[in-house]
């Protein structure tokens, strides 16, 4: 278990001087200076299991992408999971300046498999919510505390000032239904 908890920092500053970056995390940028959306994963890697494929994944190769990965062998929720409205990593916030749309991706521990969504880009998250249920999968608008409503929410921290959060279930990552959550997200950006 880290000595360092995230629960204890107050800014990505924070979290870096007690970690080491490419040893203890990594980040992960990929912009694509053709779009102007990017999908972020703050807590990708071993901090909320799947996290950064699903981001991957909804990036493919027309939205930029970042993704913020605890590589530690046990113990990397407790060490990295910066809340969101505290994520404030220098790389990520340059990049999102250029974005017009930002939707992040997270874990959550609801049971089954089910997409919790919350954010400040209403008609972005109504238009994924209605792919996710002509898909076939369980959506519901976020409870507070999930539902990214803070301004500095890293998802709320594009261009437009509003974006969109996917808290996902554990069920529905770890599941092959994982892929159509994929192409229900994708086709709501591209629509």
């Amino acid at each position: 278990m880290p000595t360092k908890l995230a629960r204890d920092f107050e800014s990505f500053a924070d979290l870096a001087a007690a970690y080491e970056q490419d040893k203890d995390y990594r980040i992960v940028q990929v912009p694509r200076p053709g779009s102007s959306t990017a999908i972020v994963a703050p807590h990708g890697g071993g901090i909320e299991a799947y996290t950064s494929d699903i981001a991957r994944a909804i990036a493919g190769e027309e939205f930029g992408l970042y993704l913020f990965e605890g590589l530690l062998r046990a113990g990397n929720f407790a060490a990295f999971h910066l809340s969101s409205h505290l994520f404030d990593e220098p790389g990520c916030l340059e990049m999102l300046q250029a974005c017009w749309r930002v939707v992040s991706v997270h874990g959550c521990g609801a049971p089954g498999e089910v997409v919790l969504i919350g954010g400040l880009d209403s008609a972005l998250r109504s238009a994924i919510a209605s792919e996710l249920k002509a898909a076939g999968l369980a959506c519901e608008d976020a409870p507070p505390g999930l539902d990214a409503t803070d301004p500095q929410n890293i998802c709320n921290r594009g261009d437009a000032g509003g974006g969109v959060q996917l808290e996902i279930s554990l069920g529905l990552r770890r599941s092959h239904r994982r892929a159509v959550l994929v192409r229900a997200v994708r086709n709501a950006l591209s629509g």
